[in-house]
């Protein structure tokens, strides 16, 4: 099942090339056709606190879920610890 257009999801999984975790938020932009018949996708738009878009990347359906309504946002930084 697609999700709507222009709504928030909670990623599934850690995207590590763009340091985010399981349970970030992101705004799904658009649609994707896998070319070789594998799973479709979503584009999606991260944004910082601020409201800065600081990524956008293409992610397998599977991986996104929509929002639950029991769910709470929280802050975390970007920068990991060294």
């Amino acid at each position: 099942m697609k999700l709507e257009l222009y709504q928030y999801v909670a990623l599934c999984r850690d995207i590590p090339e763009h340091n985010l975790k399981r349970g970030d938020v992101a705004m799904l932009i658009d649609y994707v056709t896998h070319p070789d018949n594998g799973e479709d996708g979503y584009i999606l738009e991260v944004f910082n606190a601020a409201g800065d878009s600081i990524a956008v990347f293409t992610i397998p359906m599977s991986a996104v879920e929509k929002l639950p309504s029991d769910a709470v946002l929280a802050v975390r930084s970007l920068v990991e610890a060294s």
